[in-house]
């Protein structure tokens, strides 16, 4: 029996393909920042912070254990079919980036479990011997501590990554389908990582550090947009279309004012000027770079769903 498939014509994807509601955006959003959450904490670990109770890496695991549970109760309430979400862990297949993504996210979970027990918190000590024991371990071999903090920025990587992949792996969608987009969202997880980073700790070092690294993020971010347009604008006709779709088009608004302007430029301006001791350091700019990564997880899901190879529906 030969298998066939093809992105074209059906009632589902074409000429306007909106079978994702706002539980993808938001899984994709979750997942993103988790990620960027791993690579920040890892490296804390990595250089021997988590001994401090008042640093970020003490208690950013077990925050990013909830964020990633609720991003996957979102993408469980996506699913049609949810009693075979089962399924999913039966097979491998290689070429299928959601098969990917379904083995990834069984590592994440006892990576994050791992760098927990790298301290565990006083009120949670004495409470499951076994973990007790294996933190106990960790703890009294710093190359341990070291190799935690390592496979955590690792794993990180490669979730962040998934989450673009997995949309640009859909050639069907023009503006999905850029080779930049698992940049993009990565640079966007990390800078929205950075910015909760920022927001929530009450460390003067920390919050300097992270929010000198969210302005180099947010630069990046920008000159990653630019190449994933200059992209689309030098490529097909299709692609240009999808392009103009954020550009000009239905999406422009909400991609030119939320994500450009108050996701990424007014909070990179305003965090420029905290870092230089011209103003305080408030929640006001890191709250905006983590809207702005939710934002943009919903315009490019979106807009890619109204993006199309052929010419009906223009």
């Amino acid at each position: 029996m030969n298998e066939l498939s093809t992105t074209r014509t059906n009632p589902l994807i074409d000429p306007s393909l909106h079978i994702w509601g706002w539980e993808i955006p938001v899984y994709l959003f979750l997942g993103g920042l988790v990620a960027g959450i791993m690579i920040i904490s890892g490296y804390f670990i990595f250089k021997g912070k988590s001994k401090h109770s008042y640093f970020s890496c003490f208690y950013l695991p077990h925050i990013s254990l909830l964020l990633l549970s609720a991003g996957m109760f979102a993408l469980f309430l996506d699913l049609e079919h949810k009693l075979y979400v089962w399924r999913l862990y039966t097979a491998f297949k290689i070429s299928s980036p959601m098969s990917w993504g379904s083995w990834i996210l069984l590592l994440v979970y006892p990576t994050l479990l791992a760098t927990t027990l790298t301290r565990i918190p006083p009120a949670f000590q004495n409470r499951i011997k076994i973990f007790d024991t294996i933190s106990t371990f960790i703890n009294q071999h710093p190359t341990a501590v070291k190799n935690v903090g390592v496979l955590s920025m690792i794993v990180g990587a490669i979730l962040g990554m998934y989450t673009g992949v997995l949309l640009s792996s859909l050639g069907a969608r023009p503006l999905w389908n850029s080779s930049i987009l698992w940049v993009l969202f990565l640079t966007s997880g990390l800078s929205s990582a950075a910015a909760f980073v920022h927001m929530i700790t009450d460390d003067k070092y920390e919050r300097e550090l992270l929010a000198k690294a969210d302005n180099g993020f947010l630069i990046f971010e920008l000159f990653v947009f630019s190449q994933f347009i200059i992209g689309l604008l030098s490529s097909t006709q299709a692609h240009q279309r999808a392009a103009y779709l954020i550009l000009n088009g239905p999406y422009a608004a909400v991609f030119w004012v939320f994500v450009i302007g108050l996701g990424i430029v007014v909070p990179l301006i305003i965090q420029l000027l905290a870092v230089n001791h011209k103003v305080q350091h408030t929640p006001v700019a890191p709250i905006m770079v983590v809207a702005g990564g939710l934002i943009l997880r919903f315009v490019i899901v979106s807009a890619g769903q109204f993006s199309h190879w052929t010419i009906t529906g223009q």
